[in-house]
C-alpha cells in the first residue's frame, strides 16, 4: 500500500470529462497542486452514492477555501459509467472523476480488492497530496464510511 512520502504512481488511466473521456496521469495531473483524492468501490453503489461523493460535492467550497486545487473520485469503473454517474450527481467538471477500468492504478496505490458481487474493487479511502506526494492516507476498514468522508476530510485540513 502506499504510504505517506511517496510519489503518485505514473499510471495511464481515463478521465470522465464533459466531453467525453481522455487519457490522464493522475501523477501528471496533481504535479504542482493540493489535491484531495478519494477512493470508492463504485459508481451508482448505495453508500458511494448517497454519501461519499455527494459529500466532496456539498463540500467542495470549503476544500477550495482550505487552498485544495483539485478534487478527484478515484474507481474501478469505465469512463462511459463514470461520466453517466458524475452527471447524474452533477459531479462533471466540478470533480476529477478518475476512471480506473483495468485497476492498474488502484493496484499500484495498494487499494485492489475482490468483490465477491462486483469482481475488482477499490477499497474506500482518502488522500491529501501535495505536488504529487502522499500527505495522509485513511483507508477504511471493509464496511465502514468513517474515515474518507468530506468531513473527515475538513476536520485534518483544518
Amino acid at each position: 500500500m502506499i504510504s505517506v512520502g511517496q510519489k503518485i504512481p505514473s499510471v495511464t488511466i481515463k478521465q470522465a470529462t464533459p466531453e467525453g473521456s481522455s487519457d490522464v496521469d493522475p501523477a501528471a495531473l496533481f504535479a504542482g497542486k493540493k489535491v484531495v483524492m478519494f477512493s470508492l468501490p463504485g459508481a451508482f453503489t448505495p453508500t458511494c452514492s448517497t454519501k461519499h461523493l455527494p459529500g466532496f460535492l456539498a463540500k467542495l467550497g470549503e476544500l477550495k477555501a482550505q487552498g485544495i486545487d483539485l478534487v478527484a473520485c478515484l474507481s474501478v469503473n469505465d469512463a462511459d459509467v463514470m461520466k453517466a454517474w458524475a452527471e447524474q450527481q452533477d459531479a462533471l467538471g466540478k470533480i476529477v472523476m478518475l476512471a480506473d477500468g483495468s485497476g492498474r492504478f488502484t493496484k499500484a496505490l495498494g487499494l485492489d480488492y475482490e468483490s465477491p458481487s462486483m469482481g475488482l474493487r477499490a477499497r474506500r479511502a482518502l488522500f491529501s497530496i501535495e505536488d504529487g506526494t502522499v500527505k495522509t492516507v485513511e483507508v477504511e476498514q471493509p464496511g465502514k464510511f468513517e474515515v474518507s468522508s468530506a468531513e473527515a476530510c475538513l476536520s485534518k485540513l483544518g
